[in-house]
């Protein structure tokens, strides 16, 4: 029994959960919805949490190279302070809020290549963590960030990929600790333009967004303009708003016209 004790603490013959969403799709601002399915062990253990979280993965610089690390984001508590007794199953229904500045994996019906956003159930129990499981999520955006993006789609920019990047962006409402990041390639029309950024950094009223443009070299742009570019937007007054003439105008006076040095 003790040796049975000792390897339930270590994850061997412990207590296991299994998550089963409602569904897998949601939104910023929005809920995952489901039940955590918990089946107690070989042996009696005290519980001391049960959680849910959002978890991303999130790239940080180290020196000259990045680093992926998993990054909970957001987490709740379900319960804790309970005892399992051999062989007992009980489910916990949730609701998990997600954060307004959850990043969008998702872009008419398109995943966007290398977002990997789920929900991570967490036992704990004394002496170990059972890791539960990982449920892939897929986050489409709000109508008001939708507008952006079919923007610059109809403006013939291809999405290439996106990632989050540990840090901060200046002047914006950003509260958690990354970004995200969704790179396009640029159409022909714009001669001077490899690829173009674009951050959403988003809150309840609306978001802000930062737009980056990836000049190419050797070539003589409009001297003194910044390839950097930021409006804030309204939810409600974004939604199914066309900002491909404003978009036009920025980037065209930047990268529509080139020389050579």
């Amino acid at each position: 029994m003790v040796l049975k004790r000792l390897l339930a603490g270590i994850g061997f013959g412990g207590a296991s959960v299994e998550t089963v969403l409602d569904s897998t799709d949601t939104r910023p601002g929005g809920a995952l919805r489901g039940t955590v399915h918990v089946e107690a062990g070989d042996v009696e253990q005290r519980v001391e949490r049960l959680t849910v979280g959002l978890q991303a993965q999130v790239e940080t610089e180290v020196g000259d190279h990045e680093v992926k690390n998993d990054m909970e984001f957001h987490r709740i508590t379900l319960g804790e302070g309970t005892v399992l007794a051999p062989g007992q199953r009980f489910q916990v229904p949730f609701e998990l809020p997600v954060p307004w500045e959850t990043p969008v994996t998702v872009h008419r019906g398109r995943h966007l290549h290398r977002m990997h956003v789920g929900v991570n159930t967490r036992l704990h129990v004394a002496g170990a963590v059972d890791p539960g499981d990982l449920d892939p999520v897929a986050v489409v955006p709000l109508p008001s960030q939708a507008a952006v993006l079919d923007s610059l789609v109809a403006l013939g920019f291809t999405f290439k990929q996106a990632d989050l990047e540990r840090g901060r962006i200046p002047r914006t409402r950003q509260r958690l600790p990354f970004y995200q990041e969704i790179e396009f390639r640029a159409p022909s029309r714009y001669r001077g333009l490899n690829e173009l950024e674009l951050s959403l950094v988003t809150d309840e009223r609306g978001f802000d967004a930062v737009l980056e443009l990836d000049k190419k070299p050797g070539l003589l742009f409009s001297e003194g303009r910044d390839s950097f570019h930021h409006f804030s937007v309204d939810h409600r007054d974004g939604a199914g708003r066309d900002w491909s003439d404003h978009l036009h105008r920025w980037i065209d006076s930047l990268a529509g016209r080139r020389s050579l040095l």
